[in-house]
């Protein structure tokens, strides 16, 4: 099947959403699909006003509908709101050709914190964004629940994966990362220094041992002058990343507005497990109770944050790695493209479009 993917989110772009489309792509080609991807540095581009290192796409609209004219897709997917995102869907309307679309961030959150957008505002236009779509694509139960009292249709689950053999388990903490010799515990953040992932909440925290930030962002000087204790490790490429995952006895991860929060199934992964509030994406990646009800399976969840710290702390390293392990690239792009639709009416009894299958290994008499 030959999958159009339009992006405003993709390399040199480091966040989540950069991360499941690049993984998500893979796993589509390796099963034998042909991917076209736009993304913002196929056309002139300037930086996202208050965002730094998010550039976007400038009047894309004529070299836009030349790819995909080109290319002629059996299926549309777009990932994004942006500038791509919104030529995108002109397109498809104007041809009238089905899409799909996927709600991987709560912009609304974002532009009410960096901007003062009301929220109501901000979720009236992604409603308008996403309402032509044949299928709105939200990666965890508590998100879609909450689009749907918003007043969106069309909306359908979907997950993410997580790297298991980068991100690979180990059962003490590692010393030889950046921050492998600090004073113990050691607690980490790991994603975009920005206004919606509420650090402050986790910087400002009474712990013993050591804190650690890793990623840059738009508020990453403000929040460096105020903890000047805290170890930034800024921007890193991913093996050294597990490494630094691997290295933390607790991943604290504060936001309050994620829709899913790869980077927690990420330190999962490398067995560290997750402190975070009892909120949408967290509730979705920890995953179910202990036995004893005492948590959840990759961490804890409080509304105090201090005290899901300290429970998180005392979960075994191998319950986090466990959780982990639940979340599969190749099951992403399964339901991913079980969720494509045709974008032009097929002929009488053509059916929709094929799911994503295994492809079949070769015989042991080949």
């Amino acid at each position: 099947m030959k999958i159009a993917l339009v992006t405003d989110a993709w390399q040199p772009q480091v966040n989540g959403v950069v991360t499941t489309l690049v993984e998500l792509v893979r796993e589509l080609e390796q099963a034998g699909h042909r991917l076209e991807v736009i993304h913002p540095h196929l056309f002139r581009t300037r930086p996202c006003p208050g965002y730094d290192g998010i550039d976007l796409a400038v009047a894309p609209a004529l070299e836009l509908a030349r790819r995909l004219d080109a290319f002629q897709p059996d299926a549309i997917h777009l990932a994004t709101e942006g500038p791509l995102g919104w030529s995108g869907r002109r397109y498809c309307l104007q041809r009238r050709l089905a899409f799909t679309t996927a709600f991987h961030t709560r912009f609304p959150e974002i532009l009410h914190a960096a901007l003062r957008v009301p929220l109501s505002w901000g979720y009236a236009l992604f409603r308008h964004f996403h309402r032509p779509s044949a299928g709105v694509l939200v990666p965890t139960q508590g998100v879609l629940e909450m689009l749907q009292r918003r007043g969106f249709r069309n909306l359908r689950p979907w997950t993410h994966g997580v790297d298991t053999a980068l991100f690979r388990f180990h059962p003490q903490p590692r010393n030889d990362a950046p921050h492998g010799s600090l004073r113990r515990p050691v607690a980490l953040f790991v994603g975009r220094v920005s206004y919606e992932k509420n650090i402050d909440a986790f910087l400002a925290l009474e712990l013993p041992g050591s804190k650690v930030v890793c990623g840059v962002g738009p508020v990453l000087d403000t929040l460096r002058k105020r903890y000047p204790q805290v170890h930034w490790l800024g921007l890193l490429p991913r093996d050294e990343l597990a490494k630094v995952y691997a290295a933390a006895d607790l991943f604290v991860f504060p936001s309050r507005s994620e829709t899913f929060g790869l980077v927690m199934a990420e330190a999962m992964a490398c067995g560290t497990p997750v402190a975070a509030y009892p909120v949408d994406g967290p509730l979705e990646v920890l995953g179910r109770r202990d036995l004893d009800g005492g948590g959840r399976l990759g961490g804890a969840l409080h509304e105090d944050l201090r005290l899901a710290c300290f429970r998180a702390l005392a979960v075994p390293r191998e319950h986090a790695r466990l959780r982990a392990l639940d979340f599969s690239w190749r099951r992403a792009g399964e339901l991913f493209a079980g969720h494509l639709v045709p974008a032009r009416p097929r002929p009488a009894g053509a059916g929709r479009a094929d799911p994503l299958v295994p492809a079949p290994k070769p015989s042991s008499s080949a």
